[in-house]
């Protein structure tokens, strides 16, 4: 594939991390299935525009598992892609299935008091302080709770979660002299004498059915139960830690908005699904190949070519959304792509929907006052090619 990198000089920048936006309107107008060289140094295609990446994403031409095409595995931390993510039907319908079981209606709102218990606490330690970072004392500890508690994980190890999760979604260690692949080795070690004590001693968490499924043959080797628990752990609150983070900023940005939640917060679920729309927590699917030459959009694609929809692109193509550069919470509601579309729909996104839901109305009922402490240009912006979402987000709680 022949990539021209001068029309694509700020894409993944740092400036277009801050603000892709303005990058994905040219794209769309200009090409808006676009040849580009990914961070990683893999050449593909970039699909903006809304109606192809809906395409794309329910186009069983464009597959999942990289081994299907190329054999073997993709690196040495393979082991992160035997699960439903990385998978085509048949092994993707009964992994999912096997995963579903923590994640039926019933079950999850089964879990609405005890999220609003997890808040409850988290916005109590924050009571009485002028000022918070709410990331790290709000939006990252009420995720990582939930999900550990799902799957059964002490809680004292949740920032041994937020360290191996950053790096695998970040591509970088975030330590001086330790390396992704030693944190992903660090995190498979871990997995493996969790694993085994929960062997010696089942529960009746997620984790525990699991295994005992695996241990009655039920179609799932030691690599997919790998696989399965890491995408949940990692996926499980890395959506949610970005989607409350992203909706907090977007409501700060916009103290209307902030002050109407307030008054009327019946609008809270609207609110939570215009964030997804408008700076939504996934920035790109994961990847996908095309199976066999094919036309598509106008463009030759070639069998093994690398495919990859820019989520929040498409969420806002004029075509599909008017004035969607306005984040506005009485927006009708949306056929958003931020939790993907077709066979691979987040599994998880009643749940994060639930989280943030809970998560919005506690924090702005506590502290209807809270406000930046910094100018958003100010602002971090979290590196890779898989999450959008800030670092840090310094508040004052109170005027």
């Amino acid at each position: 594939m022949n990539v021209p990198d001068n029309r694509q000089a700020k894409l993944f920048s740092t400036e277009f991390t801050k603000n892709p936006y303005p990058v994905y309107s040219r794209l769309r107008e200009e090409d808006a299935v676009h040849q580009v060289r990914f961070p990683d140094g893999q050449s593909g295609w970039l699909v903006t525009r809304y109606a192809d990446a809906e395409a794309v994403l329910k186009d069983p031409r464009f597959i999942k598992d990289f081994s299907k095409l190329f054999g073997g595995s993709m690196d040495q931390m393979s082991v992160f892609t035997q699960n439903m993510l990385f998978s085509d039907p048949p092994d993707h319908k009964r992994l999912r299935a096997l995963a579903q079981q923590a994640f039926t209606p019933k079950m999850i709102e089964g879990m609405r008091p005890r999220i609003q218990q997890i808040t409850d606490k988290l916005l109590g330690e924050m009571d009485g302080k002028p000022a918070a970072n709410l990331i790290d004392e709000f939006a990252f500890p009420l995720p990582i709770i939930v999900i550990c508690e799902i799957l059964g994980v002490p809680s004292e190890d949740r920032d041994k979660f937020r360290m191996w999760s950053n790096s695998l979604i970040e591509g970088t260690s975030g330590e001086a002299g330790v390396s992704v692949y030693e944190h992903m080795n660090e995190f498979i070690r871990y997995l493996g004498e969790w694993f085994a004590k929960v062997r010696q001693s089942p529960g009746d968490d997620l984790i525990s059915r699991l295994i005992r499924a695996e241990e009655s043959g039920d179609r799932m080797t030691e690599k997919e139960l790998y696989g399965l628990v890491s995408l949940l752990i990692i996926a499980g609150h890395e959506t949610t830690v970005n989607l409350i983070g992203n909706t907090v900023l977007a409501l700060l940005e916009h103290p209307e908005h902030q002050q109407l939640l307030c008054e009327s917060p019946d609008l809270i679920p609207q609110a939570i699904e215009e964030s997804l729309r408008f700076n939504g927590p996934v920035e790109f699917s994961t990847s996908r190949w095309a199976a066999e030459d094919l036309e598509f959009s106008k463009k030759t694609i070639q069998k093994d070519d690398l495919v990859v929809v820019a989520l929040n692109a498409a969420n806002h193509d004029p075509e599909q959304f008017d004035n969607p550069e306005l984040f506005d919470i009485h927006r009708e509601k949306s056929p958003h792509l931020a939790f993907g579309k077709g066979i691979h729909f987040c599994l998880g996104a009643p749940l994060a929907r639930l989280e943030a839901q809970i998560a919005i109305d506690g924090l702005f009922k506590r502290f209807p006052s809270i406000s930046l402490a910094v100018d958003d240009s100010e602002l971090e912006w979290r590196p890779g090619m898989i999450v959008r979402g800030v670092r840090e987000i310094p508040v004052n709680l109170v005027e």
